[in-house]
C-alpha cells in the first residue's frame, strides 16, 4: 500500500480508469457476438447489428481501449461475414 499522498491517489484513480474500461470492453464484447449472432441465424435487424457493433468498435479504438489496427480488423471482418451471408 502506498505511503505517500499521490501515490494514493495514483491508486484511487486507476482503479476507477480500470472499470470504466472494463465497462466499455463488457459492451464491446457483447455488441460483437449480438452481431455475429444475427448474420448467423439470419436476423432481420442483422444490419442494424452489425452497425452497433462497428460503432462501439470506433469508439473503444477511438478512447484508446482498442488498438486501431484491431479495430480495422474487426470491423473488416463483421462487413465480409454481412457480405457474405446476404
Amino acid at each position: 500500500m502506498p505511503n505517500i499522498k499521490s501515490a494514493k491517489k495514483r491508486v484511487k484513480v486507476i482503479a476507477t480508469k480500470t472499470a470504466h474500461n472494463k465497462e466499455i470492453k463488457s459492451a464491446l464484447k457483447t455488441a460483437i457476438k449480438k452481431a455475429y449472432v444475427a448474420i448467423e441465424t439470419n436476423a432481420d435487424n442483422k444490419a442494424e447489428a452489425v452497425s452497433l457493433a462497428v460503432k462501439k468498435i470506433d469508439q473503444a479504438a477511438s478512447k484508446g481501449i482498442m488498438h486501431k489496427n484491431k479495430a480495422s480488423r474487426s470491423k473488416a471482418n463483421l462487413a465480409k461475414r454481412l457480405n457474405a451471408s446476404a
